[in-house]
């Protein structure tokens, strides 16, 4: 790679931005978690144990066409999965033995298997509209491919948007599993239109992902233009300098 100063940004260098709304209470809980982890349990171990547990919330929703009392074994699956997902690369920090190439690359790689579970299991479930559930998997994965260019270009990990994470998804997914699992699927009128429950929960969510993607594309966008125009300008006035 070639040692200059507009060469892409090292994956090890970067800084996280993770403001979510959750922060105060998961920061504290992430910090006791690594501190207690039993010696032998490693930053691999917890991502393949959040892996294995996307796996399972993908299919616990599909199950629920069977039976709804696997709703619950879906919340389960999202709690083991935040603690898989969360505390992998903090462990790793914590223990100063982090790796970080490898550590990108396998943990979003596995990051991007397990959405794509996630969002399926939930289309085959009874609650969500399928085509819904592939729109929502479209949204995440544009925002998450957002997170890796910002990363590479800009130095910068960003995972939280208007103070919204992984964790308030996981969240927000477990609060309607419950609500849902009480209450039924019922059918909500809103401007016109008729709505289950469920899918105007991931309607709300399609809109956040594509609202929070396409201003930070523009917003973005235009501060990278404007940097890269100033570096020319001043790059040309002091040739046109060099040359008088």
């Amino acid at each position: 790679m070639a040692k200059n100063k507009n060469e892409l940004k090292k994956i090890e260098k970067h800084r996280r931005v993770n403001d979510i709304l959750l922060g105060p209470l998961e920061r504290p809980a992430i910090a006791w978690l690594v501190k207690h982890m039993p010696y032998w349990v490693t930053p691999d171990h917890l991502t393949f144990f959040g892996f294995a547990s996307a796996l399972i919330i993908g299919l616990s929703y599909y199950l629920t066409t069977f039976d709804r009392n696997f709703l619950w074994l879906a919340n389960l699956g999202f709690l083991f999965n935040w603690f898989g997902d969360s505390l992998d690369g903090n462990l790793a920090r914590h223990r100063k033995i982090e790796r970080p190439s490898y550590g990108f690359f396998i943990d979003h790689t596995v990051d991007t298997i397990s959405e794509v579970s996630i969002f399926i299991g939930i289309g085959l479930s009874p609650y969500v509209d399928l085509n819904l559930a592939f729109l929502a998997l479209v949204g995440y994965l544009c925002m998450a491919n957002l997170v890796y260019i910002t990363t590479s270009v800009k130095g910068v990990f960003k995972i939280s948007y208007g103070s919204l994470g992984p964790t308030e998804v996981r969240a927000i997914a477990i609060i309607s599993n419950i609500t849902v699992y009480f209450l039924g699927n019922p059918q909500i009128s809103l401007l016109g239109f008729s709505f289950s429950l469920y899918n105007l929960i991931i309607i709300c969510i399609i809109i956040l992902l594509f609202f929070f993607f396409f201003y930070t594309v523009i917003t973005e966008g235009i501060q990278l233009e404007r940097q890269d125009r100033e570096k020319w300008l001043k790059k040309l006035n002091n040739n046109d300098s060099s040359n008088n």
